[in-house]
């Protein structure tokens, strides 16, 4: 479930468990009940895949962010 703000397909992945960063990379699939979306808004549920990483637990926060370059 989403908590706040959006997931983004684009976007760049840091995943905490407790204190610990334990991957940062990029999402490998996002899906809303089972239809492939490009962003999921706060409030709902969907699936996510994390390139060449697996090892998920309950209790783990992914956090979503994207990279901008200001001129």
């Amino acid at each position: 479930r989403v908590l706040d703000g959006e997931l983004r397909r684009n976007g760049k992945i840091r995943l905490t468990r407790g204190a610990d960063v334990v991957y940062e990379g990029e999402v490998a699939s996002l899906k809303h009940e089972k239809d492939d979306v490009r962003e999921v808004r706060s409030g709902f549920e969907c699936g996510i895949g994390l390139k060449n990483f697996n090892d998920v637990v309950i209790g783990d926060m992914i956090e979503c962010y994207i990279l901008e370059k200001k001129s």
